[in-house]
């Protein structure tokens, strides 16, 4: 006669129901923070020599079904753009490795969290590479040590080169000369000062800007903008001879 006693007495193992769900989603967790880890690693190398594409071109992939962008090299894209973008968005890009400490500093001890103006174009640039575009510490958290080590392996004017082939310009409108054809009918190359000014000056709000029908602000900080350009010589030396 068979004994079932020692089977009576052990019992089978199994989670409980509800503790499944909570382990799926720490495993989703902790699968997105090594993908945000990997992916940097991986592609900032890569896009040392390759075309990037963003988040936000994904985005308009699937949300408008396609993005325009036509990619160019800095050679290719007028000098006053350069400039202008420099001046406009990250004045001291020359001086600092990714991350200016001391802008960075001022905006973190104020009140309302950070804002653009702590962003660097090294940060902006892997912002759009591979982060969300929502204003949060968690993102600026994660932008400092990805531009810190991009800063490190882009040269300064491979990073400005990336930066203007994938700036927003306009939904579904990325990159300098994508943007100076929309707007004013002709190469980036060929871009005169004041329509630099105007594309640079829209930058901070690209949807809601127009470069070639700016309004009143637009053009005011356009201006601003053009007068940093003109005087911007070793500001920008480290993208263009000064």
């Amino acid at each position: 006669m068979q004994d079932d006693s020692l089977d009576d007495r052990i019992e089978p193992r199994f989670d409980p129901p509800r503790r499944r769900p909570l382990r799926r989603l720490w495993r989703l967790a902790l699968f997105f923070v090594a993908a945000l880890v990997a992916l940097p690693l991986v592609l900032v190398p890569v896009y040392a020599v390759a075309p990037p594409v963003s988040t936000l071109m994904l985005r308009d992939a699937v949300r408008l079904g396609g993005y325009e962008r036509d990619w160019v090299g800095i050679e290719a894209i007028s000098p006053y753009l350069v400039r202008a973008v420099i001046m406009g968005e990250d004045g001291r890009f020359c001086q600092h490795g990714g991350v200016d400490w001391q802008a960075l500093s001022l905006v973190l001890e104020a009140e309302g969290g950070p804002s653009r103006g702590a962003s660097t174009i090294s940060m902006q640039t892997v912002k759009n590479l591979f982060l969300w575009s929502s204003r949060s510490y968690v993102r600026k958290a994660l932008e400092i040590p990805i531009a810190t080590y991009a800063d490190l392996v882009w040269t300064k004017r491979r990073t400005v080169e990336i930066y203007l082939n994938v700036a927003e310009w306009g939904p579904g409108l990325f990159g300098a000369e994508a943007a100076a054809q929309h707007y004013f009918g002709k190469p980036a190359a060929d871009l005169g000062r004041r329509e630099a000014s105007l594309l640079a000056a829209a930058l901070p709000n690209p949807i809601a800007r127009n470069p070639a029908k700016p309004s009143r602000g637009h053009a005011n900080y356009a201006r601003i903008i053009e007068q940093r350009e003109r005087q911007s010589g070793a500001y920008v030396g480290c993208v263009l001879d000064p």
